[in-house]
């Protein structure tokens, strides 16, 4: 297992840091070069199609991952989701054409609905192939057809900012040729290389079956969508395009701060799936192994947060000419908090997932989605941007509560414990720092030395997890 649980995190890493890079370079040039409320109606349109399209799929990836990863027929799997997408995906933007045509003063303010949305549904097209390259474990694959559309807009925007040929016209146009490029790129590698057809050979009663044994996973989705993108449509209803401008390029930071967690997860689901299906006595030193990398994890969430928040004001304000850093030290400082509840998260629903619980995990999500939406309705109208983290910091809070109770692992409840020491270093390392010197190397250096020094020194950090992190990774 180690061996290629090193390849494949190899390839998933590269992938994640090219997206991250550029995605977070697609994001600066728009913050920089647009006004606020530009940037926050791009930022707004994106966040509908994106949940949209996310809430389209009803969880049907996931699962045909997962059975694909059990070695049923990738051929039907495929040809049943394409179904599905191509359906799904086409009924959407017939919808928003009709509503256009009818309501045209509507789309006024929110045109940027109909083009952007022309390229995500490019990407929505593409999710099969990628589905079926990370079932079967193709993860080069998977890593070029997961990057194209993140180059070529980058490439684009940063070329025709640095000559200033920069317009909302341009941004439209860049952004639906490389989200096309991604789609036809996934189909020739698929056709070419996965060798996996591209007729249509499904059953009705197989896509119905499926339909109905995702659909604890589609209420799932819905619910992980309006987790992850509600609080900015909610912004731009109920604060300004401004608010969501400023909250928006902090919650983007934080989502690029969570590079370990991306890098990670796409490799558990297939890998979890096929532990619970081995011996049990296999199966439970398997475990025991990724709770070590789960540790880690979250020692570097800590670690990640600590860093993040010391360096935000100094950083941020130069990169964006004082736009986006003082604005929100108070809303990254929120976010951040939540970060290693992520991982523990993530992780705890892989397991169930892996397990076929999804009764348990949408009970789970459908609670986590009602702390934030009534988060965001109560908070926003206050505290703006700052109300929006909250939001999200409760209701991630309220998650990990629910997974702790409700996940059946031998041992971890025991576990978790210590793990949960991380955080708490990390902050006492940067108040500790912060109050000792103003210089800024000198808060950074000490805080560094007192947070690894104190994970010695409590034993949450050991000599021995480097030895499970060897034998996991085959390092």
């Amino acid at each position: 297992m180690s061996r290629k649980f090193i390849h494949d995190i190899s390839s998933n890493s590269l992938q994640v840091i090219i997206n991250q890079v550029c995605g977070f370079a697609i994001f600066y040039v728009l913050s920089v070069y647009f006004s606020k409320n530009d940037f926050g109606e791009i930022n707004w349109s994106l966040a509908i199609l994106l949940t949209v399209f996310s809430i389209l799929s009803l969880g049907i990836d996931q699962l045909i991952v997962k059975k694909i990863a059990a070695h049923e027929d990738p051929k039907l799997m495929f040809s049943v989701y394409r179904f599905h997408v191509i359906l799904a995906g086409s009924l959407f933007y017939a919808f928003l054409l009709i509503a256009y045509f009818m309501n045209p003063s509507l789309f006024q303010k929110h045109y940027l609905l109909l083009f952007l949305g022309i390229g995500k549904l490019m990407i929505f097209f593409a999710s099969p192939f990628k589905q079926l390259a990370n079932g079967l474990e193709k993860f080069k694959a998977l890593f070029f057809m997961s990057v194209c559309s993140s180059l070529v807009r980058g490439t684009a925007l940063i070329i025709l900012a640095f000559f200033s040929q920069l317009n909302l016209a341009a941004v439209i146009v860049i952004f639906i040729v490389g989200d096309f490029a991604e789609l036809i790129l996934s189909a020739f590698i698929s056709k070419k290389y996965l060798k996996i057809p591209f007729s249509i050979s499904w059953s009705k009663s197989i896509y119905f079956n499926l339909l109905k044994e995702s659909l604890p996973q589609a209420g799932v989705v819905i619910f992980t969508s309006a987790i992850a993108r509600f609080d900015w449509i909610f912004l731009g209803i109920l604060a300004s395009d401004i608010a969501l401008a400023d909250y928006s390029f902090a919650f983007k930071v934080f989502e690029v701060a969570t590079l370990p967690l991306l890098v990670i997860a796409p490799v558990l689901i297939p890998r979890f799936t096929k532990i619970f299906h081995a011996k049990e006595s296999t199966g439970s030193e398997k475990i025991k192994d990724l709770f070590v990398l789960l540790k880690l994890e979250i020692i570097i969430a800590s670690f990640v947060a600590l860093l993040l928040n010391i360096l935000w004001i100094p950083v941020i304000d130069y990169i964006t000419h004082g736009k986006y850093g003082a604005v929100n030290r108070y809303t990254i400082l929120i976010l951040s908090a939540s970060m290693p509840f992520i991982y523990i998260n993530n992780f705890l629903w892989t397991i169930n997932f892996s397990k076929g619980r999804l009764k348990i995990i949408f009970y789970i999500f459908f609670i986590t989605f009602l702390v934030n939406v009534l988060g965001n309705v109560f908070l926003i109208p206050s505290f703006s941007a700052e109300g929006a983290a909250l939001a999200y910091l409760a209701a991630i809070t309220v998650q990990f509560i629910l997974f702790i109770v409700k996940t059946p692992v031998a041992g971890f409840k025991k576990n978790i414990l210590p793990f949960l020491l991380a955080p708490v270093v990390a902050i006492a390392a940067g108040s500790l720092s912060i109050h000792t010197f103003d210089n800024l190397a000198l808060i950074l250096f000490l805080s560094i030395f007192i947070f690894f020094f104190l994970l010695l020194f409590t034993k949450v950090l050991r000599k021995s997890d480097w030895l499970v992190f060897k034998k996991i990774t085959g390092i």
